[in-house]
C-alpha cells in the first residue's frame, strides 16, 4: 500500500481541527455520473445522520468558500493551479487504480480519485476517520493522506435466495444501504445468486427474486461496483435439449440486468457435470452473455472436481487457450490455492472464494472450538472472528488478485469489513478495523470500546468452554455498554454484539451445570449392586434431566430471545425454524439450539431403555459399567474425546480439515456427545507408559479405523464398522519399551463418497490390561 503524506487521524485530532458544521460540496462533471449523485447522497445522508449537519451541494466551482468539499479526478481540470502539495509522481496512490488522496488546503477538503470508484473509496476513509457528533464534523487542519488497494478485487456475496439466513428478508432498500456500507469500507464488487428456473421462494420476500437480480445490478451501477452473478448447472449437460434450456435460463438473466460485470461457475459444487461438457457450455454462454455485457467475463472454480477431471481442465487450458475465459475461483473442496496458481496460465486471474460465514463444517472452521458451541450457535451463528479471518486473507491472498467472498447471512458483518480493509492494505492493523468500525456504526465515544468488545467475543471461542474465565468478564463488559447506550438499542449490529455476549455466557453456565449432572449420574449408575439396576437407571436419569425440570437462572435466556426477535424485526434475522421460518434449522438458528442439550441425558434415556430389553442382568449390568466409566480408562489408562478441545490431551492434529462437528437429525441427534466430535485421521501421542506392561487400545466411531502404532500397522481383535460400535487393538509389548508411543490412523479411500459419509475417528481409549 502507498501513503503520501502519511498521515493518520482515526484515533484522535490535534487541537488544530477544523470543524465543517456548515459545508457545501462540490463536483467534478469528469466523475461518472451516477457516482456524482452517489457521492452527493452519500455525504447527505451519512454526515447528516450522525451529526445533524446539512450538506448542501453547488455547482459554480468560483464560488467554492468557507468550507467546501470538492470531489474530483487526478486528471481533473479544476486541479490546475491549486495550491496543493505535490504529489510524488506518477506512483502515487491517487495515481493507481482506486487510489485517492485527502487533503485539507485553503477552507477546501479535497478529495480526488484516481477514477470515479476511487472517489467514493475517498469519502469512506473521511467518514470513518473523522469525528461526526451532533454539530460536529472534525478534521485535522494539517489532513493529506493517500492511499491505492493492494488487491484489485475485494466483494462479497450477499445473495437474494430462500437459504440465506436474512437476506431473503430485506427490501431494495435494505440491498442499497448494505452495499453502500460495504463499499465505504473498500468493497468493490457485489454477487448475487439470481433465479434459475426452480421454484425457491421465501415467505420473507419483499418482491421476486427476478425483480431483485435487476435491482441489486442496479445498485451496483449506482455505486460504480462490479456485478456478478453466481451460476451453477445442476443438470445434466449431455442431453442437447436440456442443455440449451440451461443457457435459455442462464441468458433470460443476463438480458434483464443492467450491469454485469462476471459470471462465477461453480464446477462441481453444485453439480456433475465433468469439464468436457462445462467448458463448451461456458464457451457457449459466454457469447450469449457478451450480447449484453461485451465486456463480461466467465469465471469457473474446480470445486468438487476429482484430480482426473482437475487435470482435464489444466489440458483443456493448454490446447484451447480459451479467450472467453477469465478466470479461475479457488473456493471450497477447490484444490489448494498455491498449486491453483502454479498450474494457472498467467493470463488468467485468480479469486478467492473464502468461507467467512460457517464456524464449522466448512473451508476455515473456527480453531479450538468447544463442542458446546458447536451444539448451540452452530454452522452460521453471529461470528465476529477478526484476527482469526484477518490472518486467513493474509494466508492465502498473495496467490489471488483478490476476493468475493461466500456469505449467507448478516451474521458475518465483522468479517466482510475485516476482508474488505484487508482486502486494500492486508497490513492494517485489526483493531484500526475494527475501531472504524465501531466508529463508524455505533458513533466516535465507542469507537475504542465496541472495538475492544468485539476482541473479547472472538476469545470467548477459544477452547474449553469451562476453563475459559473471559466469557463472564466479557458479559459485564457489553452489559456496560448495553445499560450506557440505549440509543443503539434498535441498531441490528449493535443487537447481533450484545446478543452474542449473552449467549456465550448462557452456554457456559448451562455446561458446567449439565457437566456436574452428568458426573453425579454416573456415580449412582454404579450403585447398581445396592440399588438394583432399575432405581440406578431412574436416579441416575432424573439427575441429567434436572437441567430441564430445575434449569440455570433464566435471566441472559430471556435476553437471548428478546434479541432474537428483535434481529427478526431489524434485519430479517431468522434464528428459529418455527418462530421465524427459516429455511431450514442449520441456517443460523441459534434460538432453537440455544437449550440443547449440554450432557448425554438424551442418549442415556435410550440406552437405558436398550438395557431394560436385555435378557440377562450381567448383560444389564456390564452395560451400565461401561456407560458410568466412559470417560474413566483405569488405573494406568487414558480417554481422549477426539476434537472436544478440552477432553482430547494426546490428540496432536491441529490441521483445518482434521476437526469436524457431526450434524445429524438436523441438529436434534441423541446420540452420545463424543460420538459428535470426530476426526478422520487423527494422531495422539502417549508418553509415561509402562515398558512391563500390556495395553489395550478401544476405538468408537463410524466405518474404518486403519490403526497404526510408531508406523506399524495393527490387526483388529474386535472391528465394529456401525456408529457406536467398538473396535479393539492389542499393542505390541515391544513398541511400549521406551514408555512412549505414537497413534496414527490411516485415511482410508473413499473419495466416491460424499465427504460427510467418511468414516471417523471419535473416542480413543488406551487401557492398561
Amino acid at each position: 500500500m502507498l501513503f503520501f503524506g502519511l498521515f493518520f487521524f482515526r484515533l484522535a485530532l490535534s487541537a488544530e481541527s477544523i470543524n465543517l458544521s456548515k459545508v457545501n460540496v462540490i463536483l467534478s462533471k469528469d466523475i461518472k455520473s451516477q457516482v456524482r449523485a452517489s457521492a452527493l447522497e452519500i455525504l447527505r445522508d451519512e454526515i447528516g445522520k450522525r451529526s445533524k449537519i446539512s450538506v448542501s451541494a453547488i455547482e459554480n466551482w468560483n464560488a467554492a468558500g468557507k468550507y467546501t468539499i470538492a470531489l474530483a479526478l487526478t486528471s481533473s481540470v479544476q486541479l490546475e493551479g491549486k495550491n496543493l502539495p505535490k504529489p510524488k509522481g506518477s506512483n502515487s496512490p491517487e495515481f493507481q487504480p482506486e487510489g485517492f488522496r485527502i487533503v485539507w488546503e485553503d477552507n477546501v477538503l479535497w478529495i480526488i480519485g484516481a477514477d470515479s470508484r476511487a472517489v467514493l473509496f475517498g469519502i469512506g476513509e473521511l467518514l470513518r476517520t473523522s469525528l461526526l457528533g451532533k454539530g460536529q464534523f472534525l478534521i485535522d487542519d494539517n489532513l493529506d493522506f493517500a492511499s491505492a488497494p493492494r488487491y484489485s478485487l475485494r466483494g462479497h456475496q450477499i445473495g437474494y435466495r430462500n437459504t440465506a439466513n436474512s437476506y431473503d428478508a430485506w427490501s431494495v432498500e435494505q440491498y442499497d444501504q448494505y452495499i453502500r456500507d460495504l463499499v465505504l469500507f473498500g468493497t468493490n464488487a457485489i454477487e448475487n445468486i439470481p433465479p434459475d428456473g426452480v421454484q425457491d421462494n421465501s415467505p420473507h420476500f419483499k418482491i421476486s427474486r427476478e425483480e431483485m437480480n435487476v435491482k441489486m445490478s442496479e445498485i451496483c451501477e449506482k455505486y460504480d461496483i462490479e456485478y456478478w452473478i453466481w451460476t451453477p448447472a445442476t443438470v445434466d449437460l449431455t442431453d442437447p435439449a436440456v442443455r440449451t434450456k440451461e443457457l435459455d435460463i442462464h441468458e433470460a438473466n443476463y438480458r434483464k440486468v443492467p450491469r454485469l460485470d462476471n459470471i462465477f461457475f461453480p464446477g462441481g459444487d453444485p453439480g456433475n457435470n465433468h469439464p468436457k461438457e462445462v467448458m463448451p457450455f461456458l464457451r457457449d454462454l459466454h457469447a450469449r452473455l457478451v450480447k449484453y455485457h461485451p465486456n463480461a467475463g466467465i469465471w469457473i472454480s474446480l470445486q468438487g472436481f476429482s484430480q482426473e477431471q482437475v487435470d482435464y481442465f489444466y489440458q483443456y487450458l493448454e490446447r484451447h487457450q480459451p479467450t472467453w475465459l477469465r478466470g479461475v475461483v479457488s473456493g471450497p473442496s477447490s484444490p489448494p490455492i498455491s498449486e491453483t496458481r502454479f498450474r494457472l496460465p498467467k493470463q488468467y486471474k485468480h479469486r478467492h472464494y473464502p468461507d467467512i460465514t460457517h464456524n464449522v463444517r466448512c473451508d476455515y472452521p473456527v480453531p479450538n472450538f468447544d463442542q458446546a458451541f458447536a451444539l448451540t450457535i452452530g454452522r452460521e451463528g453471529i461470528n465476529p472472528m477478526p484476527v482469526f479471518y484477518g490472518q486467513v486473507h493474509n494466508k492465502f491472498a498473495p496467490f489471488t488478485d483478490g476476493f468475493v467472498s461466500y456469505s449467507d447471512g448478516a451474521h458475518d458483518d465483522v468479517n466482510k469489513v475485516v476482508w474488505s480493509q484487508r482486502g486494500w492494505d492486508p497490513d492494517k492493523n485489526i483493531l484500526d478495523i475494527l475501531t472504524a468500525y465501531s466508529r463508524f456504526f455505533f458513533g466516535a465515544s465507542l469507537d475504542k470500546k465496541a472495538a475492544e468488545g468485539i476482541l473479547g467475543l472472538e476469545k470467548n471461542w477459544d477452547g474449553s468452554i469451562i476453563d475459559n474465565g473471559s466469557i463472564e468478564p466479557t458479559l459485564a463488559y457489553w452489559k456496560n455498554l448495553e445499560s450506557g447506550h440505549p440509543q443503539l438499542s434498535g441498531n441490528w449490529r449493535w443487537q447481533m454484539l450484545v446478543m452474542r455476549a449473552y449467549y456465550d455466557a448462557y452456554v457456559r453456565q448451562r455446561k458446567i451445570y449439565e457437566t456436574d449432572l452428568e458426573k453425579q449420574a454416573n456415580a449412582v449408575l454404579l450403585q447398581y449392586p445396592t440399588l438394583g439396576v432399575e432405581a440406578a437407571m431412574d436416579q441416575a436419569l432424573e439427575l441429567v434431566n434436572r437441567a430441564d425440570s430445575q434449569p440455570i437462572e433464566r435471566e441472559s435466556r430471556k435476553k437471548i430471545e428478546d434479541y432474537a426477535y428483535a434481529l427478526f424485526t431489524t434485519v430479517g434475522l431468522q434464528t428459529s425454524v418455527d418462530k421465524f421460518q427459516a429455511s431450514n434449522s442449520q441456517r443460523g438458528c441459534i434460538l432453537d439450539f440455544v437449550d440443547y442439550p449440554l450432557n448425554n441425558r438424551w442418549w442415556l434415556a435410550d440406552e437405558f431403555e436398550a438395557i431394560r430389553k436385555m435378557e440377562s442382568e450381567q448383560q444389564k449390568q456390564d452395560r451400565l459399567q461401561l456407560i458410568a466409566n466412559w470417560e474413566n480408562p483405569g488405573e494406568g489408562g487414558y480417554y481422549d474425546d477426539v476434537s472436544n478441545i478440552s477432553k482430547s490431551p494426546h490428540v496432536t492434529t491441529t490441521v483445518y480439515d482434521a476437526v469436524d462437528f457431526g450434524w445429524w437429525d438436523s441438529g436434534y441427534s441423541r446420540w452420545r456427545l463424543s460420538s459428535q466430535v470426530y476426526q478422520v485421521e487423527p494422531i495422539l501421542k502417549y508418553e509415561d507408559l509402562d515398558p512391563n506392561a500390556r495395553y489395550l487400545i478401544r476405538v468408537t466411531g463410524f466405518g474404518e479405523a486403519l490403526i497404526r502404532i510408531d508406523g506399524k500397522r495393527l490387526e483388529p481383535l474386535v472391528y465394529e464398522k456401525e456408529l457406536g460400535g467398538f473396535k479393539e487393538f492389542i499393542v505390541p509389548r515391544d513398541v511400549v519399551g521406551d514408555g512412549k508411543i505414537t497413534v496414527s490412523f490411516d485415511r482410508p479411500e473413499e473419495s466416491h463418497m460424499r465427504w460427510r459419509n467418511y468414516s471417523r475417528v471419535s473416542d480413543v481409549w488406551l487401557i492398561k490390561r
